[in-house]
């Protein structure tokens, strides 16, 4: 059963448990109460370490909370689960319930079985937000009505709690959010890549695979399907999924008689979507004028145009668009030396593409909690773009194993000393990149505020004149 199918069994007698109680587990609840059902919600965390007034209002509106681990009583007991993403599905009272019968969904598929709204869903390894945000700025350019969120922060459950006055939803897909979303049939799909991420949380590679390509699986003739020609491991399994969409490619393979956009150094040319001559994109000047966001702007430009958003509009946004923050912005230059800040690339493939865009010499600040990726598929771009490298967190030393024989290998004990560390290995038009390829909650609370403090080491760094 799909998503609208078990929604549309629902009724004011169905008993339906939330589990997580983050953003999108309290955007879940909220929704449900409005929808009349009877709701509750399993969190792991004690409640002595949840939000007060999160608590207050659930307490306020009837819903129980069971606190501190899930009872497989509860979960048992429902007549639907709804997850959030960050939640594990091989939770065993999660497990016992699916095996009992119990419908899972997560707070993605909930709200998508609600609308009729059209969806750009955008997932891959990497580039997801930069390319979800863009498309998000070239539809408001075209004075369109639009929603930008789901993964990227703002749950889509909260949209249709407000007025429901968009012309397109535009969100921000993770591999968890598909896992637990059947049926799930976006206007728009695409996907910008795969390499290996989440290895912690998947049985493996094939799985994780398998997870992106459910993007399509609901998808009928008349939708489109954006796909990396260039990304080979893309390439090679497509073959095995059956994508019943019309496919548009985007890359510098994309040329010929494919229908979408070709990527030519810093401009894009878009072919086959029935508008005649061919569209001319330059990036050049832009702040997407570097890989990998090249490749990010072509799907992002195939996905606009196919609703309608006019050319000169999209050159316009394409103009005008800012990166966002910890994705591979440049933060200053100190004598000489760039500072790179990626702390958005927490995967092997993101450190892949981050260096891949360098023009630089780069001295490579990394490390962080494991995911389970291969370092060893670093090893060919490590040897070719990197003189040096930092290491910090739970992975340094198994990272050093990897790469000692190819670069120069320090390690620190925080970040700020990598920095330092990182400014004297590095030489005027050199490059000092954080690009993790790890997690951060071994000493970060988020990538974020691991960004921010690689910035106000840098800050320091130019204040203190440290740097050569």
């Amino acid at each position: 059963m799909d998503a609208r199918e078990i929604i549309a069994g629902l009724n004011p007698a169905s008993r339906v448990v939330v589990v997580g109680l983050g953003r999108s587990g309290l955007a879940a609840v909220r929704l449900l109460k409005k929808m009349g059902v009877q709701v509750s919600v399993s969190e792991a965390t004690p409640r002595e370490k949840l939000d007060p007034e999160s608590l207050a209002w659930l307490a306020t509106h009837g819903v129980s909370v069971e606190c501190g681990g899930h009872s497989k009583e509860l979960l048992a007991g429902a007549d639907l689960i709804v997850v959030s993403p960050g939640v594990p599905l091989n939770l065993p009272p999660l497990r016992a319930a699916a095996a009992a019968g119990v419908a899972v969904l997560g707070e993605m598929a909930l709200a998508c079985g609600l609308v009729e709204t059209p969806v750009v869903a955008i997932t891959g390894t990497n580039g997801k937000s930069t390319v979800t945000e863009l498309v998000g700025a070239i539809f408001r350019a075209a004075e369109k009505r639009v929603f930008v969120g789901g993964n990227l922060g703002t749950p889509l459950s909260e949209y249709l709690l407000g007025e429901q006055d968009c012309e397109a939803l535009i969100l921000e897909v993770s591999s968890f959010q598909l896992d637990t979303a059947p049926g799930f049939a976006p206007a728009v799909a695409v996907l910008l890549n795969i390499s290996p991420d989440h290895l912690d949380r998947y049985l493996d590679y094939e799985a994780y695979a398998t997870s992106k390509f459910s993007i399509f699986a609901g998808q009928k003739a008349s939708s489109a399907a954006i796909l990396n020609r260039d990304d080979p491991e893309l390439m090679q399994r497509l073959a095995g999924y059956p994508v019943v969409a019309r496919q548009f490619f985007f890359g510098e393979a994309a040329g010929g008689a494919v229908r979408g956009a070709t990527i030519a150094g810093s401009e894009i040319v878009v072919s086959g979507l029935g508008s005649g001559a061919p569209e001319k994109y330059s990036l050049a000047g832009t702040d997407l004028g570097q890989e990998p966001n090249i490749h990010n702007a072509a799907a992002a430009i195939l996905a606009a145009r196919l609703l309608g958003c006019p050319v000169a509009v999209v050159r316009q946004a394409l103009a005008g668009f800012r990166l966002l923050n910890h994705r591979l912005a440049l933060v200053a230059e100190i004598a000489g030396v760039q500072y790179f800040d990626d702390s958005k690339a927490t995967n092997i493939g993101a450190v892949a593409a981050a260096l891949a865009g360098m023009t630089r010499p780069v001295v490579l600040i990394g490390g962080g909690r494991d995911k389970g990726g291969d370092y060893g598929l670093l090893h060919e771009i490590v040897r070719a773009r990197v003189k040096g490298m930092v290491l910090i967190g739970e992975a340094r030393e198994k990272m050093a194993a990897s790469f000692a024989q190819l670069t120069k290998v320090e390690l620190a004990t925080s970040l700020a000393e990598a920095v330092l560390l990182a400014s004297k290995m590095a030489r005027a038009g050199d490059a000092v990149l954080l690009s993790p390829a790890c997690a951060s909650f071994d000493m970060f609370s988020g990538y974020g505020q691991r960004g921010r403090v690689f910035r106000e080491a840098v800050a320091a760094l130019a204040n203190q004149g440290e740097a050569k």
